[in-house]
């Protein structure tokens, strides 16, 4: 069972309807007690990550997730929710973030070196470059475009968290991942035949997990 962490940002209906598509059993809260009771957790966002931390502190579901990472059990950040799993953001000067992964959210300049202007945010669909082909969230997974929405970027000197990537003229993150800590920069949910099996990937990685809550 995957509960999805309502927190008051989150993309909760469309996360929902796909996870109704895959067949894949879940239930959607806010209460930490009702959530310790899934097998896996999915924690969506959209919008700012200085409002999104404070309202899992104010929920108390901030140290609820840490205690769950901590306990290796599986845990997936989409767009916004997976930028909270890393140290911080430079948004509202500094926001200190979940901590799981080493790198910082930093604001797309909207320019290059050379002084070509882009567009922000990030919108639209976008390529796939596969880092760590074999990893279990990318198996039967093509490379291919998937469907991106966001104003901030993640930054880290850590390969090693990096699963795949894409490119909007600057390296951009594309899915994370430490043991069952994993997280997606687009949205899978809307990212068709590609963000269907990542989610379908999640589910298996969920069901072979089992839950460790007494």
């Amino acid at each position: 069972m995957i509960g999805i962490i309502d927190y008051g940002m989150g993309n909760l209906h469309s996360v929902s309807k796909a996870l109704e598509r895959l067949g894949l059993p879940y239930f959607l809260s806010e209460d930490t007690d009702e959530l310790a009771k899934a097998d896996g957790l999915i924690l969506p966002g959209v919008g700012s990550f200085h409002d999104a931390m404070n309202l899992l502190k104010e929920k108390g579901q901030e140290d609820f997730i840490k205690k769950w990472a901590a306990d290796g059990r599986p845990l997936l950040g989409i767009c916004l929710g997976m930028q909270l799993l890393f140290d911080g953001s430079e948004e509202n000067k500094h926001t200190q973030g979940l901590g799981f992964l080493p790198g910082y959210a930093k604001h797309f300049p909207g320019i290059t070196e050379d002084g070509t202007a882009y567009k922000v945010p990030h919108m639209g669909w976008n390529k796939l470059t596969f880092k760590q082909p074999q990893h279990d969230l990318l198996k039967d997974v093509e490379e291919g475009h998937v469907y991106f929405v966001h104003s901030y970027v993640i930054q880290t000197e850590d390969e090693d968290v990096l699963v795949a990537d894409s490119d909007y003229y600057e390296n951009v993150p594309a899915v994370v991942g430490r043991g069952r800590v994993l997280g997606t920069q687009f949205h899978p949910e809307k990212s068709s035949t590609i963000g269907m099996k990542i989610l379908e990937n999640f589910g298996r990685i969920v069901a072979e997990g089992g839950n460790t809550y007494e």
